[in-house]
């Protein structure tokens, strides 16, 4: 739930202007879905019942019937966790990223129920190591990416969770930076810009940690904006600057920067 309020408070950095019709692709209905489309999520993912029959089929090697075929429910429910998963900023398109999922959610089935070990035989992937013991690397390499995956997310989760306490010293809520946050991307560029500034001089952040406040006087010395525009955007500043500035670097890796260049405007 954080890291959705999160996403939102910082919104979708594009380069399109918010008044333009997104175009009509899987990864826009996929990102409007995970803002709570319901009634989407329903529609889309009956649109793309024969994608899911089409990739299982391709697994099993054999015609998947949508009716009968628990294969096909497996790799259904899979196809609605990529929805949830899915990451606009991963580089990749969401079919090519839902096909995998579907394809691990059938392997755990197969190996599961074990209705295909001609098909996959999984003892075909063993190999001895140097001490002659059997290890399959399929079933390492599986083990050490879903390690990987579930460190990563209670790594961001913790972080997000410090930077929530934080927040609270300089009495801001997640849900009101949700509702204060810049609704055009023109305006929320131009503020990172000023955050990024003022994160990268000390004596500004020194008045930001020590007296919990905004240096709105000292920043119109060095930014082309009103008193008003600085004093509206308060608490999103200081948020984002508070990234900059801060050991937080899964949120700096969601605001594409880095700790050597977050100083830069």
């Amino acid at each position: 739930m954080l890291l959705v309020l999160f996403k939102r408070f910082l919104g979708k950095r594009q380069s399109h202007h918010p008044s333009e019709e997104l175009p009509d692709t899987p990864e826009n209905k996929v990102i409007q879905i995970q803002e709570g489309d319901i009634r989407l999520r329903n529609q889309f993912i009956t649109d793309y019942q024969p994608f899911v029959a089409k990739v299982t089929s391709r697994f099993c090697k054999r015609y998947i019937d949508p009716s009968r075929d628990d294969e096909f429910s497996i790799a259904l429910n899979a196809f609605n966790e990529a929805i949830n998963q899915f990451s606009p900023d991963s580089g990749r398109s969401f079919l090519s990223f839902a096909e995998t999922v579907m394809r691990r959610r059938l392997i755990d089935y197969v190996r599961k129920e074990q209705r295909f070990a001609q098909q996959i035989p999984y003892s075909s992937f063993e190999v001895e190591d140097e001490e002659e013991s059997t290890v399959n690397p399929v079933e390492i390499h599986q083990a050490i990416e879903q390690y990987e995956k579930t460190k990563t997310t209670e790594e961001r989760r913790s972080e997000i969770i410090d930077f929530t306490r934080c927040l609270e010293e300089f009495g801001i809520s997640f849900s009101e930076l949700v509702d204060a946050s810049p609704k055009h991307s023109d305006s929320r560029e131009v503020l990172f810009s000023i955050a990024a500034l003022l994160a990268a001089d000390n004596k500004l952040m020194q008045i930001v940690l020590s007296k919990k406040v905004l240096p709105i006087k000292e920043l119109l010395d060095q930014v082309q904006v009103s008193r008003k525009t600085l004093e509206r955007n308060r608490k999103f500043l200081i948020a984002v600057a508070l990234i900059y500035s801060g050991p937080y670097p899964y949120l700096k890796d969601y605001l594409r920067v880095s700790d050597s260049n977050s100083g830069k405007v």
